[in-house]
C-alpha cells in the first residue's frame, strides 16, 4: 500500500454498495473495509453507500475488490462531468428495482392469501385441500422468497449470517417440515384438517403442516421490504430534487460574433459591455462544457446555469428551490447569482465564476449527502449490536428448540417456537432507526436552506445553551444605508437631498454610495407623492464638477452652487463655520454608532446626513426564537462598543453590568475584539461551563466557528466560514439558525425514539416467541410492521415547518 504523504489530508472515496438487504449486511461490509491498513469506512444501509477515508494515492479498486470478496457489489462514482447525467439512470434503476419487488409482492399475496385462509378457516378445508396449499405455497417460498435465499447463500459462502439467513432458515424449515408431513406423515391423507393458533400448540408433528407460515411470513417480509425501499426512496427525495435543480444545457455567448462587437474588439475596447459585445443569441452547449469566465444568456423563466456575476440585464431571481425564500430578489449588473435559481422576468447575461463540482448547488448537494452518509454516535452502538445480533438469535432459536424437546413438548411445538424466534428477531428496524431519520431530517433541512454537515452535529444542538452572534452580515445587513437626514433650521429637505445626492453619487466611497442611494430613494418617493397630489416633477440636479478629498469628504458644483460634504475639518479648511447645533447633532449620531457627514454651501451648514450598517428586519424575531429554545444570545463583534450596544438594544439582546452582564464572565455584548479575541471569548464562555454555538459569515469568523461547540455559517458568507461551520444557513436569515437547531433537535429525538422502539420490540418479542406465545406467521407480520413503523416515524420529519415567515418590512429612520 502506498505510504500516506506527510502532512496531507486523507482522500475520501464514496462507493455505491449493491446487494445489501439489512443492517447486518452493512455492518459486514464496514467491518471488512476497516480491516485494511489506513482505511476508515462508514457504510450506510439506508443510502446504500460507503464513505471511505484512505491515504493519499490509495487505489480505489482495492476497495471495490474487497467489497466484492464479501459478496456484495461496489461501484466508484462517475467523473464530475458525468455525475449529473449518471444520476438519472441511477434513479431509473431504483424505480425498476422497486417495480420488480412490487410485482414479486403482488404475486405472493395472490398465492399466499388462499393458503392462509384455508389454514385459518376449517370450513374451507375440503378433501385434499392441503395439496392445493402446497401447489400455491411452493412458488411463494421458492420464487417469492428468492431474494432472501440468494442473499443467505452468498453470506453463507463467506461464513456470515444476516437477517436473510434468519428468514431463509425459518421459512425453509417450515416448508421442508410441511413436505415431510405431507409425503411421509399423516398430513397428506384425504380429509386432513388443520386449525390455526396464535401460539405454539402441542400436537402430532407428522400430522401438522406449516405452509401458511412459510407463505405468510414470506409475503409479510416482502411487504415490509417493499415499503422500506419505497420509504427510503421518499426519504432521499430532497437530495434528488436538489441535484435535479441544475440546468442541463446553457446558451453560451461568444464575444466578437457580431460586426459591432468585432469592431469594438479591434478598437481595443475591453469594458465588456454585453449589450454590444455579445449577440442576442448564443450557442447551446451541455452544462459540463461551460468554463469559468464564459458569458451565458438566461432568458425569462429559465434557470441560471451556474454561479456567476450579472454583467447585463435585470430580473427578479427566484431562489425558493435553494433557500426556501418565497419572495424573488431583484438582481442587477454586478450582483452575484447562484446556479439553479430562476430569472423570472428579464433576460440576463452572466459571467460564470464557478462551474461543475465547485458551484454552490454542488456544494449543497455534497454537504447533504455527506450528512446522510455519516453516523451519529448512538447509531454506532446500534451497529455493534446488529453485528452480533444474528448469531445470538440463531443460538437462542437452537436453545429454544432444545429446551422445548427436553421439557417433553412435541417436536412440532418446539419447531414452531424456534421458527418464531428466527422470524421475529430480524434487526431491520434497528438498522433503519438512525439512517432513515437522518435522510429525512437533512433532506428537509436542504429544502429550507439548512445544510447539516454531519450527524455528529445533532448531539451538539441538544446541549447548546449559549449562542454567539457576529454582528456584520449576521445580525445586520452588512451594507451601509442612509438612516438619518437632519436639515438645518430653515433648510428645505428636498433641496438638501437633491444637492447631496448629486455630489455623493459621483464618489466610489461606500459611505458616499450609501448616501446617494438613500437620497435617490427618498427623492423618488417624494416625487411619487407629488405626482399623486397633482404637483409637477422636479428636474434632476446637474453635477458640473467633482473632487474627492481623500479621507475628508467631497466637493463639487451642483446647479451652479459649490458644495462641501464631509467632516467638520473639511468645512473648516474651506472657511465655512460649523453651527454648534448641527455639530451637536453630528456628535449625537456618531455616539449612537452612525457615521455622519455635514453638508454645506453658500458659507453655512445646510444639514447632517448619517449612514449605518442597518439591522436585518428579521433579526429581532430571530433573537426571540433563539431565547424560546433556551439559548442565551451574545453579540460578538470587532466594531465599537457604541455601535454594538445600539445594535444589541435594537434586536433585544440585553445589556447590563460593566461589561454587558449575563453569560458567565462574558457580557451579552463583546465589542472591539480581533478575530483571535473572538476565539478567546468563545473559550471563556466554555470555561464557564457553557456549550456555545457561534453564527458568523466572514473569513475572520472561521476560527471562532471552528472553536465553538456548534458553528453556523450564513450562506451569504465566505467559503472559509462555511467550511469551518457545522451547519450552513443558505438563506442568510438569522431565523434559520433557530430553525436549524429545532430541526436538528427534532431529528435527534426521532432517532432516539426509533431506537427505543426497535430495541423494545426485540427485547419483548424474542421471549414471547421462545415461550411459544407467537405463531411464526404473526411473528413475521410483527417484524415487518416494526420496520414500517420506524420508517413512518422518520417520514414525519417531512412535516417540519420553518419558523421564518415572511420578512417584516424594513423600517427606515429619518430625523
Amino acid at each position: 500500500m502506498p505510504a500516506p504523504a506527510a502532512g496531507l489530508e486523507p482522500d475520501v472515496i464514496e462507493l455505491a454498495i449493491g446487494g445489501m438487504t439489512c443492517a447486518s449486511c452493512a455492518a459486514r461490509v464496514e467491518k471488512r473495509l476497516n480491516r485494511l491498513d489506513g482505511v476508515d469506512a462508514s457504510v450506510n444501509y439506508a443510502t446504500e453507500k460507503a464513505r471511505v477515508s484512505v491515504p493519499v494515492g490509495y487505489d480505489p479498486e482495492r476497495l471495490v475488490s474487497e467489497v466484492e470478496r464479501t459478496g456484495y457489489t461496489a461501484e466508484l462514482p462517475p467523473p464530475p462531468a458525468r455525475a449529473a447525467r449518471a444520476a438519472e439512470p441511477a434513479a431509473g434503476g431504483e424505480d425498476a428495482e422497486l417495480r420488480a419487488l412490487r410485482q414479486r409482492l403482488i404475486a405472493s399475496i395472490w398465492l399466499s392469501a388462499p393458503v392462509i385462509a384455508m389454514a385459518m378457516v376449517p370450513a374451507l378445508q375440503f378433501t385434499n385441500w392441503q395439496w392445493l396449499s402446497l401447489a400455491l405455497a411452493a412458488p411463494v417460498v421458492v420464487w417469492g422468497a428468492w431474494p432472501f435465499h440468494r442473499a443467505a447463500w452468498i453470506n453463507l459462502r463467506h461464513g456470515a449470517a444476516t437477517m436473510d439467513t434468519l428468514v431463509s432458515v425459518g421459512t425453509g424449515a417450515a416448508f421442508l417440515w410441511s413436505l415431510y408431513a405431507l409425503f411421509f406423515g399423516h398430513a397428506g391423507m384425504p380429509g386432513m384438517t388443520h386449525g390455526f393458533e396464535i401460539t405454539a400448540q402441542a400436537g402430532d408433528g407428522a400430522g401438522n403442516i406449516y405452509l401458511e407460515v412459510a407463505a405468510g411470513v414470506t409475503t409479510f417480509l416482502l411487504a415490509g421490504r417493499y415499503f422500506e425501499k419505497r420509504s427510503k426512496r421518499q426519504a432521499g427525495a430532497a437530495l434528488r430534487a436538489l441535484l435535479e435543480l441544475g440546468a442541463k444545457e446553457v446558451e453560451v455567448l461568444r464575444p466578437g460574433s457580431t460586426p459591432a462587437a468585432a469592431a469594438e474588439t479591434a478598437a481595443g475596447r475591453t469594458d465588456g459591455r454585453p449589450e454590444t459585445a455579445f449577440p442576442n443569441t448564443g450557442v447551446l452547449v451541455p452544462i459540463e462544457d461551460l468554463a469559468v469566465g464564459d458569458h451565458f444568456s438566461v432568458r425569462p423563466g429559465a434557470k441560471i446555469a451556474t454561479d456567476g456575476v450579472i454583467v447585463d440585464g435585470r430580473s427578479a431571481v427566484d431562489a425558493s428551490m435553494l433557500t426556501g425564500e418565497s419572495v424573488p430578489v431583484e438582481a442587477a449588473p454586478g450582483d452575484a447569482v447562484t446556479g439553479g435559481t430562476v430569472a423570472t422576468d428579464g433576460r440576463l447575461v452572466v459571467r460564470a465564476t464557478r462551474v461543475g463540482v465547485d458551484t454552490r448547488l454542488a456544494q449543497m448537494a455534497r454537504m447533504v449527502e455527506e450528512a446522510q452518509s455519516g453516523k451519529a454516535e448512538v447509531q454506532r452502538l446500534a451497529d455493534r449490536v446488529s453485528g452480533v445480533f444474528v448469531p445470538i438469535v440463531i443460538v437462542i432459536a437452537a436453545l429454544t428448540l432444545l429446551i422445548w424437546l427436553l421439557l417433553g413438548h412435541p417436536a412440532a411445538s418446539a419447531f414452531t417456537a424456534a421458527v418464531a424466534v428466527l422470524i421475529i428477531a430480524c434487526p431491520c428496524a434497528l438498522g433503519l432507526a438512525t439512517p432513515t431519520a437522518l435522510l429525512v431530517g437533512t433532506g428537509r433541512g436542504a429544502q429550507l436552506g439548512i445544510l447539516i454537515k454531519g450527524p455528529e452535529v445533532l448531539e451538539s444542538t441538544r446541549r447548546v445553551d449559549t449562542i454567539a452572534l457576529d454582528k456584520t452580515g449576521t445580525v445586520t445587513s452588512g451594507r451601509m444605508e442612509l438612516t438619518d437626514v437632519v436639515p438645518a433650521p430653515g433648510q428645505d429637505r428636498i433641496e438638501l437631498l437633491r444637492a447631496v445626492g448629486a455630489v455623493e453619487g459621483a464618489s466610489e466611497h461606500p459611505i458616499a454610495q450609501a448616501i446617494a442611494r438613500g437620497c435617490a430613494a427618498e427623492l423618488a418617493a417624494a416625487e411619487l407623492r407629488a405626482g399623486e397630489s397633482g404637483g409637477g416633477a422636479q428636474s434632476p440636479a446637474e453635477l458640473e464638477s467633482f473632487r474627492n478629498a481623500a479621507g475628508e469628504g467631497v466637493t463639487g458644483v451642483v446647479d451652479g452652487t459649490a458644495l462641501v460634504v464631509g467632516r467638520a475639518s473639511l468645512l473648516e479648511d474651506r472657511s465655512i463655520p460649523v453651527d454648534p447645533t448641527m455639530l451637536a447633532v453630528k456628535e449625537r449620531l456618531e455616539h449612537e454608532g452612525r457615521t455622519a457627514v455635514l453638508a454645506a454651501w453658500k458659507g453655512r451648514v445646510r444639514g447632517v446626513l448619517a449612514v449605518a450598517d442597518t439591522v436585518k428586519p428579521t433579526s429581532a424575531e430571530a433573537i426571540r426564537q433563539l431565547r424560546r429554545l433556551g439559548l442565551e444570545p451574545v453579540l460578538l463583534t470587532g466594531d465599537s462598543r457604541a455601535v454594538a450596544e445600539r445594535i444589541a438594544e435594537e434586536v433585544g439582546i440585553g445589556i447590563g453590568g460593566e461589561h454587558g452582564g449575563g453569560v458567565g464572565g462574558v457580557g451579552r455584548v463583546v465589542a472591539e475584539v480581533l478575530p483571535g479575541e473572538k476565539v478567546a471569548a468563545i473559550r471563556a464562555m466554555q470555561a464557564e461551563g457553557r456549550v456555545v454555538a457561534m453564527v458568523g459569515d466572514g473569513v475572520n469568523d472561521a476560527p471562532a466557528l471552528a472553536r465553538a461547540d456548534l458553528g453556523l455559517a450564513m450562506g451569504s458568507g465566505t467559503d472559509a466560514a462555511i467550511e469551518a461551520a457545522d451547519i450552513t444557513l443558505i438563506r442568510g436569515d438569522l431565523r434559520s439558525a433557530a430553525d436549524a437547531i429545532r430541526l436538528s433537535r427534532r431529528t435527534l429525538r426521532t432517532i432516539k425514539g426509533n431506537l427505543f422502539w426497535a430495541f423494545a420490540y426485540n427485547v419483548a418479542a424474542i421471549p414471547l416467541a421462545a415461550l411459544g406465545l407467537l405463531n411464526p406467521m404473526i411473528a413475521g407480520a410483527a417484524m415487518a410492521c416494526s420496520s414500517v413503523f420506524v420508517l413512518g416515524n422518520s417520514l414525519l420529519l417531512r412535516r417540519f415547518r420553518s419558523g421564518a415567515g415572511p420578512a417584516p418590512a424594513p423600517v427606515g429612520r429619518t430625523s
